[in-house]
């Protein structure tokens, strides 16, 4: 069956994320780089980007982290500048062409609002709005759900082999990898990331590459 719907993981799939973490680093008092290279040392380990706080701040989860900088002023918002050049241009031409564009990955809820602002699409869900994560089959039954097609009729696109490519596929959906942001480096060089049904460097030929599946 051709491909009805597509869906969107957030970070580093469309937004460039390295605003949102130069403002952590800030926050957690550490320069850029230190942030930037214990992270690196958390993705290679396959530990949860959490254990952030485990080492520059022991005892504050991201909860309450998001509290204190609410407190401060901050608010959670996305800008036009962090979308990826690509991004516009990409869900105009889904949309143009028939297909339902939904956007869902892990993010608070005010993400949905931010991301309104910014991006034309028919859906968009957020795991802080529906109350589960990805990995979690429930997340994927979710947007199955919420796309009101067959799951084998959706794309699900994102950056990382096991939020995102693996747990798609165990949906029933056809899984589209991205190789953009840390993970997506990364995870393009294990050997599991051929199980995605499209490989992508970019989102510009990702319309054209979906009439193929």
């Amino acid at each position: 069956m051709p491909i009805r719907a597509v869906c969107f993981d957030v970070g580093e799939t469309l937004i460039d994320e390295t605003r949102h973490w130069l403002e952590w680093a800030a926050f957690l008092g550490v320069p850029a780089m230190t942030l930037f290279t214990a992270i690196g040392v958390i993705m290679e380990r396959g530990e949860p980007l959490r254990r952030i706080f485990d080492i520059f701040k022991p005892g504050m989860d991201p909860g309450l982290a998001r509290k204190l900088r609410t407190a401060a002023g901050w608010t959670y918002d996305f800008i036009a500048a962090d979308l990826y050049p690509d991004v516009i241009p990409c869900l105009g031409d889904l949309r143009a062409r028939g297909y339902k564009v939904l956007i869902a990955g892990n993010q608070p809820v005010e993400a949905e609002a931010a991301l309104a602002r910014l991006v034309p699409a028919d859906v968009i869900a957020s795991s802080g709005g529906w109350g589960i994560s990805k990995p979690d089959p429930a997340f994927f039954a979710k947007v199955i759900e919420t796309a009101g097609e067959p799951a084998g009729t959706i794309a699900y696109v994102g950056d990382r082999l096991d939020n995102d490519v693996l747990p798609s596929l165990a949906a029933g959906m056809k899984a589209v990898f991205l190789r953009r942001g840390p993970w997506g480096w990364m995870h393009a060089e294990k050997p599991e990331i051929a199980q995605a049904h499209l490989r992508l460097d970019s989102l510009h030929d990702l319309a054209d590459r979906l009439a193929g599946l």
